[in-house]
């Protein structure tokens, strides 16, 4: 079965003019700057880069380790910056959910560590 994930595209809003009628009268426009959507499409991109970059350092040591192939299968298996981590050793699976002392080492992960990673990827996406 294929994994399916959602991308966010941020579209470029359209200017917007308003007028009104009072006893002020009044006008107002709304001018986009042009290059918004690409620089925040940009930032978000920068941002699923680290947190993925990072969730793979940092569950490194959480991974259990005989001969090392689990661990660089996260390197090698997955897209940086696609949001989806892959580790596709034959046996990764079975790993995951039944190692007796290291199952789930991704959650383990994200439980110690999802605030910094957050805290940081939320910098990235704002353009700091």
């Amino acid at each position: 079965m294929a994994e399916t994930r959602k991308t966010f595209q941020i579209r470029q809003p359209q200017d917007v003019r308003y007028s009104g009628h009072g006893s002020g009268g009044f006008t107002a426009s709304l001018e986009w700057d042009a290059g918004l959507a690409a620089r925040l499409n940009g930032n978000l991109a920068r941002a699923q880069t680290y947190v993925d970059q990072t969730c793979i350092d940092r569950m490194e040591p959480e991974t259990p380790f005989r001969s090392g192939v689990l661990r660089e299968a996260a390197t090698l298996g997955t897209v940086t910056g696609s949001g989806l981590i892959v580790q596709s050793t034959p046996y990764a699976r079975r790993q995951y959910y039944e190692h007796k002392k290291q199952s789930k080492w991704f959650e383990r992960m994200k439980n110690r560590h999802k605030d910094s990673i957050q805290k940081e990827a939320g910098k990235i996406a704002c353009g700091k």
